[in-house]
């Protein structure tokens, strides 16, 4: 009998300590790494899989919102998405609010790409970055190739995503920021 209390208490000491380790940190999110799971709704409520979508080609996922800054950018994006996707892109804008307020901005600004809602910050975690906006080129295979993090209202940022996709999916580079200034006019 006391050899079986002394293996109970061995067993119940050892399942404590086994269930006290700390479990590691997620690997580090960056370039050369390879992007994280994560799924997302889009705005149809359909759940898609960020794996899903880079199994088929590269990805730009870009974790924004409507703030006014994002706003400005919106359009650079719009027109890398128009630019890129007959040539394999997929471009997935994430917003950080509510549906509601996602779906009448979408209306509003005619949002053509596919885009989806994390109003709790999921998508911010599980990329490991507090920066708004911030963009993820992932590609075909789920591997990191840029990270551009920040608002850039001016659009460089956008052209110089722009070249680094057209790399990616082996085109000629479009000049976002060009196009996207003369449509203004």
């Amino acid at each position: 009998m006391a050899r079986l209390l002394g293996s109970l208490t061995a067993i119940l000491v050892f399942g404590i300590a086994v269930a006290q380790e700390p479990t590691p940190p997620p690997p580090k999110v960056d370039v050369g790494t390879k992007a994280p799971e994560f799924k997302f709704k889009d705005q149809s409520g359909k759940v898609i899989d960020l794996a899903e979508l880079f199994a088929r080609g590269p990805v730009l996922v870009r974790l924004t919102c409507g703030c006014s800054g994002c706003d400005k950018e919106l359009a650079y994006f719009q027109e890398i998405d128009a630019a890129y996707k007959k040539a394999g892109l997929t471009s997935v804008a994430i917003f950080r609010e509510p549906d509601a307020k996602v779906a009448k901005y979408a209306q509003e600004r005619k949002i053509n790409m596919l885009y989806g809602v994390d109003s709790q910050g999921a998508s911010w975690q599980v990329f490991q970055t507090k920066t708004m906006p911030t963009n993820f080129l992932i590609g075909k295979g789920g591997e990191i190739l840029a990270i551009a993090a920040g608002c850039d209202p001016s659009g460089l940022l956008a052209k110089k995503l722009s070249e680094k996709i057209a790399k990616t999916v082996d085109t000629k580079a479009v000049d976002v920021q060009k196009r996207v200034v003369e449509q203004k006019k």
